[in-house]
């Protein structure tokens, strides 16, 4: 074991930085503790561990002081919790020069993969000075075990698919400056790429493949989510429940979900499972990170339980896997990518509804306490789905006194007669607006 982390040590000092598309994903800034890099499977998480090596050799530090260590060697297999200081002894034998004079910085990819790991990560801080990158599946590294087991010492990154700005330069396609200051030719094509993401999706792997490829590529994603991250890992009882459970979330992007009346539709269809069940379920699902929910405005938690939560994929590609009306699938596409940039921009996340039963679908809550109601709709043409969108905001206003209202639409021009204080945008510049790994 001594002779092969040697091995692997040196192999990676010596290995080059692969390429990759740059991420924006918001690293904490808290000096002395470890980031724990997270989300569903293939969302690039490893990859985006190479960046974050990447740029700090680009700010000076020495190659040998960078050590990407992979814990998915079948070589480890075995490797148990009482071998991990092997690692740290191995690589100060090689640079004695870098130990207790120098910040070295780890990245300890798949580390879950040994059992007992956080004794050994919370050590690593306390004894040595280097810096702690952790990452690996979701299975093992959920966000709230990582903030148990490390006692408060390991923050969070949360890695997407891509975002619109990142398919785009992935394409090579991303622009130079701001969308309304950019030629209308360019905004065009703009629109057009924002249709093609919202029916591909963000995950990197998937993205220039044939549609019957990524068709298969994106169900596998899933199936492999649904065995190792929920089935496996909590031993669910009624695996058949489950599944239903899925493909009705992901074929039912930016729905309401009720558990009660999904129990009742699985007690039609003659499947027994409890109620207490299925919300566990639900909250395996998001763990996985497959579903994101979002929970109704109130100051009451009660009210907040009682509602149905409205529930989106993790990536509108995998919209039109499970969703089997034949129906178009922009509008639910463009809401879920809204709220996944939400999410991206760090906002507190609801949706309003008001006393009068109009509904807006998103107030968001940011870091520096700005307040916006959101909502969204794929083709503001017709002049009924205006005034009803425009009415829910207008309505949820008056219940939310400090948010701003916004508009947003696939259309290429402010629609005429928009109600004054409620501000239109192009989907695509909104998806372009922000960098959310400078925020």
């Amino acid at each position: 074991m001594r002779d092969l982390i040697r091995q692997k040590i040196v192999d990676s000092l010596a290995a080059t930085v692969p390429s990759f598309t740059r991420r924006d994903v918001r690293l904490p800034g808290v000096r002395g503790k470890a980031v724990a890099v997270i989300g569903m499977r293939r969302t690039g998480k490893s990859t985006f561990l190479w960046q974050v090596l990447s740029d700090r050799l680009a700010a000076g530090i020495a190659r040998e002081g960078l050590l990407y260590f992979s814990f998915e060697d079948e070589r480890l297999a075995g490797m148990k919790a009482s071998d991990l200081h092997l690692l740290v002894e191995e690589y100060y034998a090689l640079y004695p020069e870098w130990r207790d004079r120098k910040r070295a910085v780890f990245f300890l990819d798949e580390i879950q993969n040994v059992s007992g790991w956080e004794s050994f990560a919370r050590r690593l801080l306390d004894t040595e000075r280097v810096e702690l990158f952790l990452s690996g599946s979701s299975a093992r590294l959920l966000s709230r075990e990582v903030s148990t087991s490390m006692r408060g010492r390991a923050m969070e990154a949360l890695v997407h698919p891509f975002s619109f700005r990142e398919y785009l330069r992935h394409f090579g396609q991303e622009p130079d400056r701001r969308a309304d200051r950019l030629p209308k030719s360019i905004r065009s094509a703009l629109e057009k790429h924002l249709r093609e993401y919202l029916a591909a999706g963000g995950f990197p792997e998937a993205l220039g493949v044939s549609a019957r490829d990524r068709v298969d590529l994106l169900r596998g994603y899933v199936d492999v989510a649904l065995l190792r991250d929920v089935v496996e890992r909590h031993a669910v009882s009624h695996p058949v429940a489950l599944r239903w459970m899925t493909r009705h979330l992901l074929g039912n992007a930016a729905g309401s979900f009720s558990v009660n009346k999904f129990h009742g539709d699985l007690r039609s269809q003659g499947i027994p499972v409890a109620k207490d069940t299925l919300h566990a379920y639900l909250g395996y699902l998001e763990d996985a990170f497959l579903i994101r929910t979002v929970s109704l405005a109130s100051p009451s938690e009660r009210r907040r339980m009682v509602n149905p939560r409205k529930v989106y994929p993790v990536d509108a590609g995998l919209i039109p896997l499970y969703d089997l009306t034949g129906r178009s699938n922009d509008g639910h596409a463009l809401e879920t990518s809204v709220m996944l940039e939400l999410e991206r921009r760090g906002a507190e996340i609801s949706y309003a509804r008001t006393r009068s039963g109009f509904e807006v679908d998103f107030l968001a809550v940011f870091p520096d306490g700005r307040q916006e109601l959101i909502q969204v709709s794929s083709d503001l043409s017709d002049s009924l789905t205006l005034a009803r969108e425009t009415r829910a905001l207008t309505e949820a206003a008056k219940e939310h006194r400090k948010a701003t209202r916004h508009l947003l639409s696939l259309d290429q021009a402010s629609p005429s007669g928009l109600p004054s204080g409620i501000t239109w945008h192009s989907a695509a510049a909104w998806l372009l607006a922000m960098d959310p790994g400078k925020q």
